[in-house]
């Protein structure tokens, strides 16, 4: 049977705030295409670039920054490398000049006010998240293309296959958890494992595991300063970031610390009262998703939006579980990709497909699989962890109030965290060969609420909090 090759770094992808299918989706979209114009005409034959932005990315694309991310990525910037406090003087520079180095190499007339249209009232028949680049040469030759922001920052060009990489053999051909689950009694291998086989067709095992701890790290790196930094988030919603005082008061009178390793010590020594644990998990998670809308560099896991249901219960893993090793770190993460993996092909992980469903749904299923496997869990309790903390996220609209991934998007990581570890408990304290759901049913019926679900709730806020909750939003 014919199964798509998803990698652990396909799942878990560097890059910057506030959402990877309206930043880091049309971000790459606008470098693949700088890349195909470079090759087929080059850079200097290009006389002026349009963007338009259909369906949802028009909707929310101002609260989503999706126009910074197609200028910055017109330019050839890198999500990945951009150093996330020149963006703003970046796009003050493109502004006020009104011009752009595409591709970092050749110097066009660009006015954002009118190289990016949001066209509000029309959508294109793919998918919610459309976008097309409209180019004039020189010569007065015209080319365009059209990008599909699918969800995770996956992206798909128009008469692309959404599952056209690069075809590759994998030992351990995976489409649904009940594909995993065989592979899995069949060779007496753990969920990690069978992925860390599968990885092994793309690179080395020593390159895997390099590049699964750089993940950690840049998750790490953005808990620890979405708790130190305060104030108010861009966007004009002026909502108050909360891990720093959360934190402030959860360390006060434990010593002083200047790194994260030393925090971690005093996040130990703090105690691990029920109250207090659900604290840090909720700091934890606040900070990410504080620090994915102002901008910062974050991972997908598997979404922006969802950036830090992972992150969160992987550091309480970390911290309250003795999970503090790095195998244990690669082995949840991996558990966790694989998990996603699953769901991407028998439903979706973007918002504006299936609603937050779609997106803290799914993220609080990774977590809560991989923390059961962490935690010693069967490969069948893992997966029944997964199916409960996605049960009981069935439904969840998508509602930005303004557009932004502020309200309710940032508080609902810390309930998709806590549901995740619950899962998780409930699990390990189960048998699972006594569930009445599976995964892949919980998964089908997931797909199946998403094509019921009214479009106005699937991040395009033209409905539920979006329209209840009187704002002025002199920013956006």
């Amino acid at each position: 049977m014919p199964h798509e090759a998803i990698s652990v770094f396909d799942m878990f992808k560097i890059g910057v705030g506030p959402s990877s299918s309206h930043t880091l989706g049309p971000w790459r979209a606008a470098m693949r295409c700088i890349n195909t114009i470079k090759a087929e005409f080059g850079l200097s034959a290009v006389a002026s670039v349009t963007v338009l932005l259909y369906g949802s990315l028009a909707k929310t694309g101002k609260g989503h920054g999706t126009d910074v991310a197609s200028i910055l990525g017109l330019c050839n910037e890198d999500p990945v490398t951009i150093d996330v406090n020149s963006i703003t003087p970046k796009l003050n520079h493109i502004n006020a000049s009104k011009q752009l180095l595409l591709g970092g190499e050749a110097m066009i007339p660009f006015d954002p006010s009118i190289n990016v249209q949001f066209l509000f009232s029309e959508a294109l028949p793919f998918h919610p998240n459309g976008m097309t680049f409209l180019m004039t040469l020189i010569n007065g030759h015209q080319f365009s293309q059209t990008y599909y922001s699918i969800g995770g920052g996956f992206v798909v060009m128009e008469g692309e296959a959404a599952n056209s990489k690069q075809c590759v053999d994998l030992p351990f051909p995976i489409n649904t958890s009940e594909d995993l689950l065989h592979w899995c009694m069949k060779t007496g291998m753990g969920i990690h494992e069978v992925v860390m086989e599968n990885e092994l067709t793309w690179r080395t095992e020593s390159e895997t595991k390099e590049g699964v701890l750089q993940i950690w790290r840049i998750m790490r790196d953005c808990i620890y300063r979405g708790c130190h930094t305060q104030g108010e988030l861009p966007g004009g919603l002026q909502v108050q970031r909360r891990a720093y005082a959360l934190n402030k008061k959860l360390t006060a009178n434990l010593g002083h610390y200047t790194n994260f390793q030393d925090w971690l010590i005093t996040i130990k020594e703090s105690g691990q009262s029920f109250k207090n644990v659900l604290d840090w998990v909720s700091c934890f998670a606040l900070a990410v998703n504080e620090e994915n809308a102002s901008f910062g560099r974050v991972v997908t896991a598997p979404t922006n939006g969802a950036a830090g249901v992972i992150p969160a219960v992987l550091l309480y893993f970390i911290a309250f579980c003795d999970g503090n090793s790095e195998e244990k770190i690669i082995k949840f993460l991996l558990t966790a990709s694989e998990v996603g993996s699953i769901f991407k092909k028998g439903a979706t992980i973007s918002a504006a497909m299936g609603g937050c469903q779609a997106e803290i749904g799914v993220s609080s299923a990774m977590a809560a699989a991989a923390l059961t496997e962490s935690l010693g869990g069967t490969q069948k309790q893992a997966l029944m962890a997964a199916e409960i903390a996605m049960e009981h996220h069935l439904g969840l609209t998508c509602d930005p109030i303004g557009g932004l991934v502020q309200v309710p998007c940032i508080e609902r990581n810390t309930m998709g965290a806590i549901k995740a570890i619950t899962a998780s408990q409930l699990a390990l304290q189960s048998m699972p060969d006594y569930a009445r759901v599976s995964l892949d049913k919980v998964i089908k019926t997931m797909w199946d609420t998403a094509l019921d679900m009214n479009s106005k709730y699937k991040e395009t806020s033209d409905g539920g909090l979006a329209i209840h909750i009187p704002i002025s939003l002199s920013e956006c």
